[in-house]
């Protein structure tokens, strides 16, 4: 483990989540359960394994939950700090608020909704290699369209920012990790939100300053929409996306010690189930997330889903691309697909919803 002890890492983790309600009523997206652990656990651990050890979450929404569950941070290995919003300062303003916390010369800022596997200590080499001001991760991906390009040149210096476009000029796009020399942050207005990509980094590429990329193409997911999340998950337990947080072996389902499968389920596609869940017999979990206290009762089949706290599943259900909330009950026999969310506590009555005629 090389130390990068010169360094702070900062995690923005201050977003409501709409795109992943109800779940995110509940829950801030970076603590809903990934692959058996909360979401930012990944990242920590990530963060731990470069060698940096001072970590500041800026939080807004939902902001005790964080230091309830981290606490200091030692458990990781970390010294974590925490600064809350009053109000929403947007990417920028939520790296210039946390500036006070700040020690380090050199500040790598993380987007704490994105599943990556890029090995932070290189993207910190090319930072101190080229002397930049700002350095950033950026991924190459099979459509850029979705997300807001980043050309470089022959020197790997950053030309422009552009946001989302449908001819791409390149497939390189923001993986929404930087490393920032300190007095960069210092230069960011205060008291009012400020965007990161929208008016931070076109600011500085105008003035001059050096802005340099890290291209690669390692594992990276936006974990923003239900689809997402699966995915990421069900990669993490497969192996196919990396995390120091999980030890051990890899494979088609991960299931808490404390849950309960009977004989005939079958669990594929990087499902998990998490602690005192239990799934019945002749159950077909694939590539379904079961959160802690779920039933899915005999029978049921869940594809590519997230099922609650303590929602239940009812016997010869279907729920397909849904997110069920937390306590939901979907009763016998009803059909869920294509994005259907049921939102906490409402109960769906045995038959109540169907795709096709038969009953």
């Amino acid at each position: 483990m090389a130390g990068n002890t010169g360094t702070d890492a900062v995690i923005l983790v201050g977003g409501q989540g709409t795109r992943l309600r109800p779940l995110t009523l509940s829950a801030p997206k970076p603590m809903l359960p990934t692959a058996g652990l909360p979401f930012l656990t990944h990242l920590l651990a990530r963060i731990a394994e470069a060698g940096i050890t001072h970590v500041v979450l800026g939080t807004s929404f939902k902001a005790e939950v964080f230091e309830e569950h981290f606490g200091d941070g030692s458990e990781l290995g970390l010294e974590l700090e925490y600064v809350t919003e009053t109000e929403p300062l947007g990417t920028g303003g939520g790296i210039r608020n946390v500036l006070p916390k700040l020690r380090a010369d050199n500040v790598m800022v993380f987007n704490g909704d994105v599943l990556g596997g890029t090995d932070l200590g290189a993207i910190l080499d090319t930072h101190e290699k080229t002397l930049a001001d700002v350095t950033l991760h950026l991924v190459r991906v099979s459509d850029p369209r979705a997300f807001g390009c980043v050309p470089t040149d022959e020197d790997g210096r950053v030309t422009a920012f552009l946001e989302k476009t449908q001819d791409p000029p390149t497939d390189q796009i923001n993986a929404g990790c930087y490393v920032f020399r300190r007095e960069y942050i210092e230069k960011i207005p205060t008291g009012r939100p400020v965007s990161v990509e929208r008016e931070v980094f076109p600011a500085l590429l105008a003035e001059g300053a050096r802005v340099q990329g890290h291209v690669d193409a390692s594992y990276w997911r936006d974990m923003g929409t239900p689809e997402d999340f699966v995915r990421g998950s069900a990669d993490l337990v497969r192996g196919i996306a990396p995390s120091p947080a999980l030890p051990g072996q890899r494979g088609e389902s991960l299931v808490h010690p404390g849950a309960g499968v009977a004989p005939g389920a079958l669990l594929i596609g990087g499902t998990v189930v998490g602690r005192g869940a239990e799934i019945g017999a002749g159950a077909r979990l694939d590539g379904a997330v079961i959160f802690d206290g779920a039933v899915v009762e005999a029978g049921a089949t869940v594809e590519r889903s997230i099922i609650g706290f303590g929602a239940r599943i009812g016997p010869r259900a279907l729920v397909r691309d849904g997110v069920i909330g937390d306590g939901a009950v979907v009763g016998a026999r009803c059909e869920l697909l294509r994005g259907a969310r049921v939102w906490p506590g409402v109960e769906i009555p045995d038959g109540g919803i169907r795709f096709s005629t038969d009953v």
